[in-house]
């Protein structure tokens, strides 16, 4: 059995930054980084537009109770707001940080990092490198692993949390290079394995994102928090889905329908643009319901916008947004200085997540506490971003709370022992596992119930829900989770068999779907991301509250937590 002080699961930002936190303060703990991909493949990396702080460079007025007002407004007044001061407070100095490590930020003329405007956030303060942000934090946190001397593990999933008498006591991984299985022993595990867009079928996510940790986590008895909250990226490159940065629209882009109208003045005139996601983005769905999308051929009544760069000159676009244009060209053909580029919403982010407190560590309920449990990043839910989280956020929230969680777990193993795992009963019941997904002789590809699963979710918990569409959507999961154990796998080895990974991460697909659909059923109101047709206002009265979601293969059961209000008491929100 191996054995590890501290044990984390995904190696992005998150991980990896509560990673260097641990070795920073005792560089005698034994601390290993388990990714089912090489951590710099992580989905971090495919940041693009910024990170958020109040460094003041660009706007002397900005203030860190501004950015914790922007961010509560922007999560439509669901946010925990203590979580959401610790977030605005810490920013500036995790910047430093991170530029101290070798983080190449843009520059003003003055050498100062460059701050650009972005959705949502009333000052200009978003950090960024080009629009290449998420890449440049990435790779000097992985070169930090191997200075600190963490042991990283990667391409192994991880394929169950050990979680007994209410403790985390290890986790169960597979190498996907041999199909070696191995039990993992350690005094603390993590979770900061990212989100699950790979539940939807058009989403930014790569394909790594199939919320195995949150599955994983629900499997094991832990709740899953406010899981009705996916944010749809207004400007996912269609047909692809692939991201086009809102560091675009913050660098001047405008969004123009078939008339060629900036139509965003109609549904957010002061902000326009650069209005928060799940208002852009219901924008776009408004106007391509109402006849005003557009055709490949340029034709009205399409099912795309456009967003047009062509204003703002080559020099610009080259220099501020270089990456959203290469995509553009690669993907599309598209040279976006001369020809506007197709946009939709695409699934792109996770509000919800496995319930923490401030210091990451994993909430059993609304009221108690799990021990030796950890998790922080997109897999978490501190719930800074509540039903809608502000663009260049989320590299904030990975950084803030990685390093914060890391700074716990340092503490809390202290002078804690290993704990007794019965290695050969974890082995076993894994060996089993995947013994009987190659034993199947079903009729069905995994591909086909994935893509059809992914095809439900899109079609009945999209940008647009009623409670008729909802209950059909659980019907028609109900019947893709039966074909489940009706499909076969061609590879029955065990050298790089990325079939077995598939037949996994599908199990984590369906059992995120049913949470999402069940708890966003039970949420009758409209609020931030989740926007209820039948319910179209914001219900305080009665949804001003986390949503805990508990799964089992009889159901799921809901419990509600209260929202956490210290400053900012809930106001009509308007841009």
């Amino acid at each position: 059995m191996l054995e590890h002080d501290v044990i984390i699961v995904g190696g992005g930002l998150a991980g990896c930054r509560a990673a260097v936190e641990i070795a920073r303060i005792d560089p005698k703990l034994n601390v290993a980084v388990v990714a089912k991909t090489h951590p710099i493949r992580s989905h971090s990396v495919a940041a693009q537009g910024g990170i958020a702080a109040t460094l003041k460079n660009v706007d002397s007025e900005d203030s860190w109770e501004a950015h914790a007002f922007d961010t509560v407004k922007g999560s439509d007044y669901l946010a925990d707001q203590d979580a959401v001061e610790i977030l605005a407070k810490e920013a500036p100095d995790v910047v430093i940080d991170l530029e101290h490590m070798g983080v190449l930020f843009s520059r003003l003329p003055d050498g100062r990092i460059a701050q650009r405007a972005f959705g949502g956030h009333s000052h200009n303060r978003t950090c960024y490198a080009a629009d290449k942000t998420g890449h440049a934090i990435l790779h000097e946190l992985v070169n930090n692993l191997r200075r600190y001397g963490v042991k990283i593990y990667d391409e192994w999933y991880v394929m169950r949390l050990i979680l007994e008498d209410g403790t985390a006591k290890g986790v169960v991984m597979y190498r996907i290079l041999d199909g070696k299985i191995e039990v993992v022993r350690a005094k603390a595990v993590m979770f900061a394995t990212g989100g699950y867009g790979r539940v939807y079928n058009t989403t930014s996510n790569d394909f790594a994102s199939t919320g195995d940790g949150l599955a994983m986590a629900a499997l094991a008895g832990v709740p899953l928090e406010d899981m009705e909250f996916v944010q749809f990226h207004p400007t996912g490159l269609y047909p692809v889905g692939v991201l086009i940065s809102e560091a675009v629209r913050g660098e001047g882009a405008y969004l123009i329908n078939s008339d060629g109208d900036r139509f965003m003045a109609k549904y957010a005139p002061s902000r326009l643009e650069l209005a928060p996601r799940d208002i852009t983005s219901r924008a776009i769905a408004q106007e391509i319901r109402a006849g005003r999308g557009i055709h490949p051929d340029g034709s009205a009544g399409g099912p795309f916008v456009y967003l047009d760069l062509r204003h703002m000159g080559r020099e610009k676009i080259l220099s501020r947004i270089p990456f959203c244009w290469e995509e553009a060209h690669r993907l599309l053909g598209i040279d976006a200085v001369h020809q506007p580029i197709p946009v939709r919403p695409t699934v792109h982010y996770s509000m919800g997540g496995i319930p923490v407190n401030t210091d990451g560590q994993v909430r059993s309920g609304p009221d108690g506490l799990v021990e030796g449990f950890f998790a922080a990043g997109e897999a978490a839910c501190v719930s800074v971003h509540g039903a809608n989280r502000l663009g260049s956020n989320s590299l904030l929230e990975c950084v803030v709370y990685g390093k914060i969680t890391g700074a716990a777990i340092a503490r809390y193993v202290q002078n804690r022992k290993l704990p007794e795992v019965n290695e050969q009963y974890y082995y076993t019941a894994a060996f089993e596992q995947i013994q009987a997904l190659c034993d199947l002789k079903g009729k069905y590809r995994i591909a086909e119930i994935r893509q059809a699963y992914q095809d439900c979710m899109t079609e009945y918990c999209g940008v647009f829900r009623t409670e008729e569409l909802m209950r059909q959507g659980l019907k028609e999961l109900e019947k893709l989770q039966k074909k489940y154990t009706d499909i076969y796998l061609y590879d029955k080895g065990n050298v790089w068999n990325t079939e077995i990974i598939e037949a996994l991460e599908l199990r984590s697909l369906m059992i995120v779907g049913e949470i999402i659909l069940t708890s966003a059923l039970n949420r009758k109101e409209s609020r931030g991301a989740h926007f209820r047709e039948d319910y179209p206002e914001r219900d305080d009265a009665n949804f001003l509250k986390h949503t805990f979601a508990y799964y089992s293969p009889t159901g799921i059961d809901l419990q509600y937590r209260p929202v956490t209000i210290t400053r900012f008491q809930p106001q009509e929100r308007k841009y």
